[in-house]
């Protein structure tokens, strides 16, 4: 046991109870986890389709899919319906590289995983397993390389198609992922100096000890989750590919499985967020109420029930995905530039430079890291968030249906509609 910023943290190797595995060993226990995360990962994101139709059908109180088999069985028949559809590959095209956009769109998403821990060490007769595919210690760091990768799919797919329509799709996407992938990686950087350390079970561990990050870090979580939903391309920041400007954006010639693969890897991407916020700011897969699932001694239904948690976080992430996008309107476009250069970024910085003089001041202090520092760190991210969205914003920034004009202004507006309408009313109604 060693400690970090006064949590402590596990040395695996140096646990005594259970003793590490053999080379042979974690090479098979590897391979099997790699087949189950494969599995899970890719039935999910087929059934994640049909929850999408049923939970917008269920938000617009009407029935979703209920035909093949009650609806069970509806992932599986577009799934079929994409593998029967003509491959079209429309004249112009880069070949090469238009069948290796929705590859390199989807691949970031998958391979993310590796690092992402999704349980409690599980004791086996060999040995300690953990539940992670690779536990590197640079774990964080790995995500925030690998998940950046996946704009060039779309950047590729609209510029191999020779289509107006699909290029702007991938323009608009590529000037959207750099403007929010700058918040999202300085959002994280309070976490990082909290935890002491980029690998993903010592934030993990150091939340299981000091509290979630959520509150002790409310505003980073904030910026995180508004950059994950620009980085998805969801609603509403889903400008690459608005159907009512860009025809389908960036995915305009794809049809097929290819044209499939898009929406798949939209929705890994989902899958992949929702993990890394439980990760960072909601304790990942810590049961609460017990040390012995972060320091010993293990068991299998602890490890079990651990991964049940992590599983209901990232599900509960997701609902909240398509529960957005069902609820709010598109972003204009020069509101989705402004709202990440104009108040995301200097958030960040601001926050950053807080949160550090923070901990500095609370080190200086005295105070130890535990019950008091989590509530004087808890304390100054409330008020926070209260200066900054009840006094500052108030509904101004955050909010697609914002205008530039000044209140008084569009009273003057209305008030003069008014006066002309009393003048000419036939005119008026005429006009209308």
């Amino acid at each position: 046991m060693s400690v970090v910023h006064g949590f402590p943290v596990l040395l695996q190797a140096a646990d005594p109870n259970m003793p590490p595995v053999s080379g042979m060993v974690f090479f098979i226990f590897t391979i099997i986890k790699l087949v189950v995360i494969f599995t899970i990962y890719m039935v999910g994101v087929a059934m994640l389709t049909l929850a999408e139709r049923k939970i917008s059908a269920w938000i617009q109180d009407r029935h979703g899919p209920n035909r093949v088999g009650k609806g069970w069985l509806q992932p599986a028949a577009d799934g079929l319906k994409n593998f029967m559809k003509e491959e079209t590959m429309p004249a112009g095209v880069n070949k090469p590289l238009f069948v290796l956009a929705p590859i390199l769109s989807f691949i970031p998403a998958l391979t993310a995983w590796c690092v992402i821990p999704f349980g409690a060490p599980m004791p086996t007769r060999w040995g300690r397993i953990d539940m992670v595919v690779a536990d590197l210690p640079i774990g964080f760091l790995f995500i925030l390389a690998i998940t950046s990768l996946g704009v060039y799919g779309i950047v590729l797919a609209g510029w191999s198609s020779n289509n107006k329509y699909a290029l702007l799709g991938g323009l608009r996407s590529s000037a959207q992922m750099v403007s929010y992938e700058i918040a999202m990686g300085m959002s994280t950087i309070p976490i990082l100096l909290l935890a002491g350390n980029v690998s993903l079970n010592s934030i993990i561990n150091q939340q299981a000890w000091g509290g979630w990050n959520v509150v002790n870090l409310t505003v980073a979580f904030f910026i995180f989750m508004v950059a994950a939903f620009a980085e998805t391309n969801r609603l509403p920041f889903d400008l690459p590919e608005a159907e009512t400007e860009l025809v389908a954006g960036y995915h305009t010639e794809y049809s097929a499985m290819k044209f499939s693969l898009f929406f798949i890897a939209e929705y890994a991407n989902m899958v992949t967020a929702s993990a890394l916020m439980a990760t960072l700011f909601f304790g990942g897969w810590d049961v609460p109420f017990t040390a012995r699932d972060n320091i010993g001694p293990f068991s299998k239904w602890l490890s079990l029930l651990s991964i049940g948690i992590f599983l209901a976080k990232i599900l509960f992430f997701v609902f909240v995905f398509m529960w957005v996008r069902w609820t709010l309107p598109r972003f204009r476009y020069d509101q989705l530039m402004s709202l990440g250069w104009k108040f995301m970024l200097p958030l960040a910085l601001v926050y950053i430079v807080l949160i550090a003089s923070v901990m500095l001041g609370l080190s200086a202090a005295g105070i130890p890291e535990g019950g008091w520092y989590t509530a004087i760190l808890g304390s100054i991210n409330l008020g926070v968030m209260i200066l900054l969205f009840a006094i500052l914003d108030r509904g101004r920034i955050i909010s697609p249906a914002y205008g530039r004009m000044h209140p008084r202004e569009v009273e003057r507006l209305r008030q003069l509609d008014k006066q002309l309408e009393k003048r000419h009313p036939i005119a008026t109604e005429g006009g209308r």
